[in-house]
């Protein structure tokens, strides 16, 4: 009898340690906060516990409240932090995790590791500059407004910080191993690979478009036993990129005669460098030496510095396009703003200025004063050039609001509001099936990153094609590779 116990508990020890276990915290359902945990390499109660993402949920004010509960785990359980790339939907909460306890090392790649501080500390900036405007304004018996965490938790993270290489497979714990892809989605994007356990998984990140300027297209893989893919984008298919630059041209041409501003809201890390990209390749053909063109950030000039580091990461064309002229982040009339004087004086100007600024969603940032200058005047064109999440200005602009409020003010919308769907960071129906189509045998997959509606078209296609059962992550959900 105590042979066949022996042998049971030696059974169970090694079934239990080669058991990867998923948990899926965030941008399960929806497509922000992105945060899955991940145990391996051990038995039940002393294995590795790697964090995928630390992302801000971003939407509604109530979503964003959300931020600042506590994590579903223990923080200081947690090994190690891999970041697949610079969003702050992806990196948004990593300084409070950091605030909170967790000690371990911070793995991303080499370009998204100088983004960070820079995403990071305007992250805290912001937080820090609206619960000072709200204590300063508040009610009897309203609580005092504590920002999420401050520029001074921001270093911390930063001594945290391991960049790595594209295609440099890394031990990063006893018995975990990992490599990172360029996933095509913005500067340093990555798809990650890890290994315990005898077992691959492979995490997709935020998929790019082939053919994205800039950017080279995402790397294809092959083998995995479990893949987490976003599906931002699971239920359409992007228009005609070529399309979108004629369609752009137009706006820009119709907001010049109607005697207007154009607004555009943009990331500052990603959708900003590709739009000045188009503006260097149709600088003639579009007139753009009739125009101020104002990139309102106070970060513009620290991510320029950043995309001249690692011209090895860009594709041919731009590389060339970098070295020419007009070089995209040197227009003879771009005027980059960095003070929030500078920032405020550009509202003086009713007509002829095309204005960048964060946040791409409008869910804060400097573009949310343009827009109360700008909203009702007739002339004007808002132009949204990249996903609106659920509950958000942009969302709310985009599916026709007359009405918004800002700032605790009430906006009338007059401005036309265009949304250009082509210029998209993100990959569609077919680029994201296209991506998965690439691995054989078919492994099983888990989609995350998406809302159900754009989730549940492409787990049909998918499952169709490739007679796989697709998951759909949901908060709280855990599963077994």
């Amino acid at each position: 009898m105590p042979k066949v116990v022996a042998l049971l508990r030696s059974a169970l020890s090694r079934s239990w340690s080669k058991d990867m276990r998923l948990h899926f915290h965030g941008a399960a359902g929806e497509v922000t906060g992105s945060m899955h945990l991940v145990e391996a390499a051990g038995k039940p109660g002393s294995s590795k516990k790697i964090l995928l993402d630390c992302g801000m949920r971003q939407g509604s004010r109530e979503m964003e409240a959300g931020n600042a509960d506590p994590f579903p785990f223990d923080v200081a359980s947690v090994d190690a932090v891999v970041l697949s790339h610079a969003h702050i939907d992806h990196i948004g909460r990593v300084p409070l995790l950091v605030k909170r306890g967790y000690r371990g090392p911070i793995f991303t790649q080499q370009a998204s590791a100088d983004l960070l501080p820079i995403m990071l500390m305007d992250a805290a900036s912001i937080a820090e500059g609206d619960a000072e405007r709200f204590n300063r304004k508040r009610r009897a018996g309203e609580r005092e407004l504590v920002p999420l965490y401050t520029r001074d938790d921001v270093k911390s993270v930063l001594e945290q910080v391991q960049p790595l290489a594209y295609e440099t497979r890394t031990t990063i714990l006893e018995g975990v191993e990992l490599n990172l892809l360029d996933a095509g989605h913005i500067l340093g994007s990555a798809i990650v690979e890890l290994w315990a356990d005898g077992k691959k998984l492979v995490f997709s990140g935020d998929l790019g478009p082939n053919g994205t300027p800039i950017l080279r297209d995402p790397t294809p893989v092959s083998e995995a036993d479990l893949v987490l893919m976003e599906s931002t984008y699971g239920d359409r298919n992007h228009k005609d990129r070529a399309e979108t630059i004629v369609e752009l041209g137009g706006i820009l041409d119709a907001a010049w005669r109607d005697g207007g501003n154009v607004l555009i809201p943009a990331f500052a890390v990603g959708r900003t460098q590709e739009l000045m990209y188009w503006f260097a390749r149709h600088w003639d053909d579009w007139q753009l030496s009739r125009w101020k063109i104002f990139l309102d950030s106070p970060m513009a000039g620290k991510v320029v510095e950043v995309y001249d580091r690692h011209h090895d990461l860009f594709d041919a064309e731009a590389q060339e396009i970098w070295r020419g002229t007009p070089n995209p982040f040197r227009l003879p009339n771009l005027h980059t703003t960095a003070s929030t004087e500078e920032s405020m004086a550009i509202n003086r100007i009713e007509h002829g200025a095309i204005i960048i600024a964060g946040s791409g969603m409008a869910s804060g940032g400097r573009i949310l004063h343009h827009l109360i200058q700008n909203l009702g005047r007739r002339a004007a064109h808002v132009v949204f050039v990249g996903y609106q999440g659920n509950g958000t200005l942009g969302r709310r602009l985009v599916d026709g609001a007359r009405w918004v409020r800002i700032h605790q003010r009430d906006i009338r919308v007059n401005a036309q509001v265009h949304t250009v769907g082509g210029l998209s960071a993100h990959a569609d129906q077919n680029g994201l099936m296209e991506w998965f189509g690439n691995f054989q045998p078919k492994p099983a997959l888990v989609l995350v990153h998406g809302e159900d509606k754009a989730r549940e078209a492409l787990a049909g296609e998918i499952g169709e094609r490739d007679g796989v059962d697709v998951t759909l992550a949901r908060p709280g959900m855990t599963l077994d590779v």
